[in-house]
């Protein structure tokens, strides 16, 4: 987030309020948990339905698709990007424009 601080900056000078710039970090991060879940989740799942098609070793076990670990991975990855993304630009926020806009 520091390297967006000037950005951040520059949208105080120019009238956007904090819940602007909220909103704004808030929608960014909730594309890339959308857009990487479900990447991941494409992936996984697929990796899976390959594995369960080609013969494997008996101590090898098949892997399973379980709906509870799908949503506790969703949930996990939601809360991490939403707060990686969000908090940084919440004390970015309160800066007065002056400040951000020299910030280095």
């Amino acid at each position: 987030m520091t390297e967006r601080t000037r950005e951040i900056g520059m949208r105080k000078a120019i009238g956007a309020t904090r819940q602007d710039i909220l909103r704004q970090f808030f929608a960014e991060s909730a594309i890339l948990t959308a857009a990487s879940g479900a990447l991941g989740l494409t992936f996984g799942v697929g990796l899976c339905v390959a594995l369960n098609t080609i013969p494997l070793p008996d101590f090898v076990p098949h892997p399973i698709i379980s709906p509870i670990s799908i949503l506790a991975s969703v949930l996990t990855l939601s809360v991490i990007t939403v707060t990686a993304g969000v908090y940084p630009a919440q004390r970015a926020a309160e800066m007065q424009p002056v400040e951000a806009l020299h910030y280095e």
